[in-house]
């Protein structure tokens, strides 16, 4: 489990409950000084302060990030927190992750398998994985709301329950005249979906340090990546090619559905122990001086305009819609493509589906650790859609070259880039679009992702089947050349990371709204009011 850097985190044990044991990072201080905040301003009178955190914070800049400013009255301390509990609200929330994404493509990679024991075409068994996409399309803004308005935990226990609940029910479904009930369970399924996709970059954000929230968020996608890498993996080896027995491929698709079933629920009541929405005291400043629950003048639908006028995030919706979208297809007809150029290689197909995932794994990871430690979102963006375009090309032209080893190595280099760029995407948005809701952000990133999803997969599979796998694959090289094109547009501010290094007061301010002797506002964003700054940090295009 990847959790960021620890390096300079002091630890401290508390006796207390299992939320109040905290990690806080301390800056050097005079003897006598007691400062446990991250970047809180210096507590007590004279002889107490600390004259480089002075230097370092000015009294206006302080003022004006305390939720009281300009009120003549006693200065709160934005005081920050790291608990020890983020790691396993990340971890449980990576694991369910992984069963809902290993139950999407579980169908898939083995189709041959539930084409013959259902009795249907390969058309329906890819719907059963299209579902997912359909589903979440409509179902995103009710959900985004839910998040933003009901918070972390409530969101969370919706996506277990639900994931836990589609398990079941497919174990009702193993019979050759069963097919609607296992749909009806995969609809399940992904209305479950729609409660998780959205939340990597808001449990980063809500529980992990400005010096860890990328990676923690990148972890948080790989538990997603993880799970489709099992479903590539487990099904052709638990429920193997037996056309001559139906009794005996019953039984090994229920082992399958069941085992699936058990590991849910128990994911499910971790899920009820372990999540809370947010920690008793904010990670950092970024989140200190957002409001803990919606302010009276929020609006979801504010929120969502906001976004929509935002023009650099509306050309990372498409492209990363166009790119994302394009890895669901690939990996929704993979086990097509590969049956199309070799012969009963469907124990390699899940394998080479694998291979992608794994590759893709460590790409994501990687993709993080850079960004925490350079902040560079559109250059590693950008490059990282670059080589995915030339990943997609050369798995295009040696798909068919009767080498399947050599269909390995293209699979796997395609998988570094293209799922890795699934976390950058998530970052980026946050940065662009703060403070408006990272759960909103994220919410609308995956539906365009969905969208572009079906659309490839049912363009693709036509090509596929109709034509050749060569075909449907120079059409998914042609979208994301496309998507190169708009990332290569889109305009850098990384808001939130200049929060994060409060910089000069001159430059920006984030002030409630509701601020005594406050003047008229440059900017509001559903009760955070920022001052625009034409020194907000921007990457040098390339």
């Amino acid at each position: 489990m990847v959790a960021g850097e620890l390096v300079q985190e002091h630890l401290r044990a508390d006796t207390g409950e299992f939320d109040d044991i905290g990690v806080s990072r301390k800056t050097p201080e005079p003897e006598g000084a007691a400062d446990p905040t991250y970047g809180a301003a210096p507590t007590g009178g004279a002889g107490e302060t600390d004259p480089e955190r002075e230097n370092e914070l000015q009294p206006d800049e302080r003022a004006a990030m305390l939720p009281n400013a300009g009120g003549g009255e006693a200065k709160e301390k934005l005081e920050t927190k790291l608990y020890r509990r983020r790691f396993a609200v990340l971890a449980v929330f990576s694991l369910y992750s992984l069963v809902n994404a290993f139950q999407w493509i579980q169908y898939s990679i083995i189709a041959n398998v539930f084409t013959r024991y259902y009795g249907v075409t390969n058309g329906k068994v890819d719907w059963l994985s299209i579902v997912y996409m359909l589903a979440y399309v409509p179902l995103i803004f009710p959900a985004t709301w839910l998040l933003d308005r009901k918070g972390l935990r409530l969101t969370a226990l919706l996506g277990a329950g639900l994931n836990c609940a589609g398990a079941w029910l497919k174990c009702a479904s193993v019979s050759p005249g069963l097919f609607g009930v296992t749909v009806t369970a995969q609809v399940v399924c992904a209305v479950a979906q729609v409660f998780i996709l959205g939340l990597p970059s808001r449990v980063a954000s809500v529980w992990f340090g400005p010096r860890e929230v990328s990676t923690a968020c990148a972890a948080a996608v790989l538990g997603n990546q993880l799970g489709t890498a099992i479903g590539f993996l487990l099904p052709p080896v638990l429920v193997p090619n037996t056309p001559d027995d139906d009794k005996l491929t019953g039984h090994n698709i229920s082992i399958m559905f069941y085992g699936t079933a058990a590991v849910s629920t128990a994911l499910f009541l971790l899920t009820v122990i372990v999540f809370k929405d947010r920690p008793l005291l904010p990670p950092s400043h970024a989140q200190a001086v957002l409001p803990a629950s919606p302010t009276a003048d929020y609006s979801y639908k504010q929120s969502i305009v906001n976004l929509m006028k935002n023009k650099a995030f509306v050309l990372l919706l498409v492209s990363y819609g166009m790119m994302t979208g394009s890895f669901y297809s690939v990996s929704t007809l993979l086990n097509q493509m590969i049956m199309a150029c070799y012969e009963n290689q469907e124990v390699n197909a899940g394998r080479i589906g694998l291979t992608l995932v794994v590759a893709g794994m460590v790409g994501s990871i990687l993709c993080g650790v850079w960004l925490d430690r350079t902040k560079t979102y559109k250059m590693t963006t950008l490059l990282v859609y670059v080589l995915s375009f030339l990943g997609m090309l050369v798995f295009t032209f040696t798909l068919n070259l009767n080498n399947i080893i050599l269909v390995f190595f293209t699979a796997g280099a395609l998988g570094f880039f293209m799922t890795g760029y699934l976390p950058l995407g998530f970052e980026f948005g946050v940065e662009i679009t703060y403070p408006e809701s990272e759960g909103t952000s994220s919410g609308l990133l995956n539906a365009f992702a969905q969208i572009f999803g079906i659309i490839f997969t049912l363009i693709q599979g036509k090509l596929t089947t109709d034509y050749n796998p060569l075909i449907g694959n120079i059409f998914l090289c042609a979208w994301i050349f496309l998507g190169i094109l708009l990332t290569a547009l889109i305009k850098s501010d990384l808001k939130r990371h200049n929060m994060n290094m409060e910089v000069d007061n001159n430059h920006m301010k984030a002030l409630p709204t509701e601020c005594p002797g406050d003047g008229p506002s440059e900017k509001k964003t559903n009760g955070v009011t920022l001052e625009p700054s034409i020194s907000f940090s921007r990457e040098t295009s390339l």
